[in-house]
């Protein structure tokens, strides 16, 4: 079975076969190749805490409402998308810090309320929360 000696008995081989060994490395490359990029893709998103009581806020932050219709609003006022991209540019020269708060109609479809949330952190805010409605006790 093994190579043969000078005086005729066989030895063990004691080698390691690093063909398998290299095989399964290049494969686990190529997964970690492919899938790296699709984890560093998302948007950050800095959500508030859940309170039973509204906290009072001794500053006044941004709400952007997208209703059912597909109509953004910036503090009650209407806007198109590109006028949109502006105010919240000319609101981020003002003040950077401030938060922005998203309403977001339930019937609107999440890619649409993604694609919002992509333009605010565009424009470079960081502090963006959902507005929900807390369910009613039956």
């Amino acid at each position: 079975m093994g190579p043969m000696r000078g005086n005729g008995k066989k030895r063990l081989v004691s080698e390691i076969n690093v063909t398998p060994l290299v095989d399964v490395m290049l494969v686990l490359l190529i997964i970690f190749m492919v899938t790296a990029p699709m984890m560093t893709q998302g948007l950050d998103v800095d959500l508030p805490e859940t309170t039973s009581k509204s906290l009072r806020q001794e500053e006044h932050p941004i709400v952007i409402t997208l209703d059912k219709d597909g109509i953004t609003t910036v503090n009650e006022i209407p806007l198109a998308n590109d006028l949109l991209i502006q105010e919240l540019d000319k609101k981020f020269k003002e003040d950077a810090k401030q938060a922005i708060y998203l309403r977001a109609d339930k019937l609107v479809a999440y890619g649409e309320v993604a694609k919002l949330m992509d333009t605010i952190k565009s424009v470079g805010f960081d502090k963006i929360g959902m507005v929900t409605k807390q369910p009613e006790n039956k």
